[in-house]
């Protein structure tokens, strides 16, 4: 059987031994042209809180960063608005390869639906270098609840509460759509990420949650948590057993992705650069294990393709929102 040495619910209680030091990090990048990039600190920015997936990912392909460049890529959490309060601070940042971070695809496809026009925050502010890779969200109760299938959930008296992930995410639209179309009152609670998520649902603060599989996964296989639904176009490899939301008759499909972003403008020797540092740290045995351990699929394709995906999916998450008249506000 798989093991799964590097668990997303492990870290949560040390997450903070992982955190760097935000503050007197000195940044030199040699960018621009003369050759030497990086030639000092490269910081990492992470939308979300420690020990969730976007964490841990960062985390991930920041160690392969630091091993291929010999410099220090360290890990930055800004979290906050499905990782707007990131990506802002990215879009400010001097496009010379100083900062730079792994953004989500949620937060160009979901989050523009839920917010004001001025508030969404959009793809065209970054340059797209590359994509990373895919997990699936999983529809999960307290093994102790009484809801232990999505029969149960439709035959639910009275309002059901869901944790996401943070106000408009892929995480959000999941529940939102799977308690939506099973006809079930319900109101969502967002966090600031997978972790707070995680834990609000196993001390029962929740009637449930969707999370991506490698936040949930452990917890599942221990019997802490049931797995009721994924949310994929079929089942995924790291929970057979577990049917599709499609399979039950609810029209709901949402997948989150990650990709490696800089701020517009960022010299082409810079992002060919780090592109080149990516793709070696996808050839190594230890990353590969870190994708297989946390049921992370590759999604490793270049940048444009990234970008067309993300305006294809933000078109499709429109049109179900629209369909079954969806509020992605606060009230979920």
């Amino acid at each position: 059987m798989r093991k799964h040495t590097t668990r997303f619910a492990a870290l949560i209680g040390g997450a903070s031994l992982a955190l760097t030091a935000c503050g007197g990090v000195e940044t030199s990048t040699g960018g621009g042209g003369d050759g030497d990039y990086p030639s000092g600190t490269v910081e990492m920015l992470v939308g979300a809180s420690a020990g969730g997936s976007s964490d841990l990912i960062s985390r991930a392909v920041s160690t392969g960063l630091s091993d291929e460049f010999g410099t220090s890529f360290p890990v930055i959490n800004r979290e906050g608005a499905n990782g707007a309060l990131a990506a802002n601070e990215l879009a400010g940042a001097e496009p010379d390869g100083s900062t730079i971070a792994i953004q989500n695809a949620s937060l160009f496809a979901i989050t523009p639906l839920a917010v004001s026009e001025d508030e969404a925050t959009s793809i065209d502010d970054f340059d797209v270098l590359y994509g990373v890779s895919r997990d699936d969200y999983v529809l999960v109760t307290n093994a102790d609840s009484d809801y232990q299938s999505i029969e149960d959930i439709e035959k639910a008296n009275g309002k059901l509460t869901y944790g996401t992930t943070g106000v408009g995410t892929g995480s959000q639209v999941s529940c939102a759509l799977t308690f939506e179309t099973a006809g079930v009152d319900s109101e969502a609670v967002p966090f600031d990420g997978g972790a707070p998520a995680l834990t609000a649902l196993l001390g029962n603060q929740v009637d449930s949650a969707c999370l991506q599989v490698g936040e949930a996964i452990e917890n599942i296989e221990s019997g802490k948590l049931t797995a009721l639904s994924v949310f994929g176009p079929e089942r995924i490899d790291y929970l057979p057993d577990v049917p599709t939301a499609q399979e039950q008759g609810l029209d709901v499909e949402v997948t989150q992705y990650r990709f490696l972003t800089v701020p517009k403008g960022t010299p082409d020797d810079v992002k060919e650069t780090l592109i080149e540092g990516l793709e070696a740290t996808f050839e190594t045995e230890d990353y590969q294990k870190f994708n297989e351990q946390n049921s992370l699929t590759p999604l490793e394709i270049p940048g444009d393709e990234v970008v067309a995906q993300l305006e294809e999916d933000q078109q499709r998450y429109a049109d179900l929102i629209e369909e079954y008249g969806i509020n992605l506000g606060a009230e979920g």
